[in-house]
């Protein structure tokens, strides 16, 4: 029979294989073109060209450093510094905040240096479109030494892509909109959100009216 510190394990792995393939089964519906399917754009990972287009243009991702692009994506680092213990699960919060336009989702990939240090990264692997915030990036522990785990801050962590869609928009309307941001933060992409979004009042009902995690203005 399995220990209980085994059967927890194995939890976690299976855990991640029904997310990727959420992931995967989302991507097909959302956008790989399939055959006998006129007129649909296939799915596309945008190049770092576009990317920096949008970064400049939406502030998609804020703090932005270029030499933290890396290949087609951009990688996102740790904002404080955190120590996991074997099989200790938190939550690591990204130094940037990651906006997703409307015509666009955000893949997330831990980097694999963590993998291999026994780090197991249990968010689901995208970002919805018009969401808007700092990132909750979900680890455990699973060390096969059973050691500790200290990430420090300002560390390279995930890697994130943006991938064009089709239809209408359909932005994030959860409770998590803003979070971790700081008022003058949420003020700074206000305008922005008016120009992508026609319903902008509408949304800013909800948005507004939800209780995400805010936060005071921090030092550097």
């Amino acid at each position: 029979m399995l220990s209980s510190t085994d059967l927890r394990v194995r939890q976690v792995y299976v855990f991640r294989e029904e997310m990727l393939v959420r992931f995967l089964s989302g991507s097909v519906v959302y956008g790989l073109k399939s055959q006998g399917t006129a007129g649909v754009k296939g799915m596309c990972i945008l190049g770092k060209d576009k990317l920096v287009e949008i970064i400049e243009k939406y502030k998609c991702i804020y703090p932005f450093d270029m030499s933290l692009l890396d290949g087609d994506g951009y990688v996102l680092t740790v904002r404080d510094e955190t120590t996991l213990h074997y099989l200790e699960h938190k939550n690591l919060i990204s130094k940037e905040v990651v906006f997703t336009p409307p015509g666009y989702v955000a893949h997330l990939t831990a980097k694999s240096k963590y993998g291999r240090a026994g780090l197991s990264f249990l968010n689901a692997a995208k970002v919805h479109s018009g969401f808007i915030g700092r990132l909750a990036l979900e680890l455990v522990n699973l060390n096969n030494e059973r050691t500790p785990i200290t990430i420090k801050k300002g560390d390279p962590l995930m890697h994130i892509e943006f991938i064009t869609r089709i239809g209408k928009p359909s932005p994030y309307m959860g409770q998590y909109q803003f979070q971790y941001m700081t008022d003058e933060e949420i003020q700074v992409y206000i305008p922005i959100l008016r120009e992508v979004f026609d319903n902008y009042e509408e949304l800013a009902k909800v948005w507004f009216k939800n209780t995400p995690l805010r936060e005071q203005k921090r030092s550097p």
